[in-house]
């Protein structure tokens, strides 16, 4: 029972604490999951994160049922899905009653203003921290330029990118081995 009151104080601070959705949410992930509690480390991470984008739905919440699931099944996915949610729902409830009647004022246009650049800087931090363990060579490295000039200069569909890329994945993965034992 220790693990879930964990898991469910961990995604609850996780909640709490990012803005942004998933991508913001990537530094605070690092922080508790694989630093703090170690129930994962950053290349799972980054596996579980890559698989959260794939699947419908909000990253966060898919990331949370991957560890919550690896750390304890069921149960721990389901615990670390309301600590994840809790926060919002409760900060969702204080805002509509609350908020509603002040966001025409210029101070919280900019206090929002301010928050998005602050979003933006935490989701560069997420990018460089993936980046590492994620492109450790020159033909991921070659992958990751591909992939990023079908999404931004042909505008191709991400759907179609993820399986373009897994597929030179799999590709360069299955080449055979050269005298050295490396990779042809």
């Amino acid at each position: 029972m220790h693990i879930l009151a964990r898991l469910f104080a961990a995604f609850c601070r996780i909640g709490l604490f990012t803005f942004g959705g998933g991508y913001a949410m990537l530094p605070l992930m690092q922080r508790e999951l694989a630093e703090k509690n170690r129930w994962v480390n950053d290349e799972e991470l980054a596996d579980y994160y890559a698989m959260s984008q794939c699947l419908p739905g909000a990253i966060a919440v898919n990331l949370a049922v991957f560890v919550g699931h690896k750390c304890r099944g069921r149960a721990g996915a389901a615990v670390a899905v309301c600590g994840l949610a809790l926060p919002s729902l409760l900060l969702m409830i204080m805002i509509a009653a609350f908020l509603q009647n002040f966001t025409h004022l210029p101070v919280m246009q900019h206090a929002f203003a301010g928050v998005r650049v602050a979003v933006g800087v935490l989701i560069v931090n997420a990018v460089v921290r993936f980046w590492k363990s994620g492109v450790p060579d020159k033909l991921s490295l070659f992958i990751c330029a591909a992939a990023f000039s079908l999404l931004v200069f042909f505008r191709l569909s991400p759907v179609y990118v993820v399986v373009i890329a897994a597929a030179a994945g799999l590709v360069i993965a299955l080449r055979p081995l050269g005298k050295r034992g490396e990779r042809r």
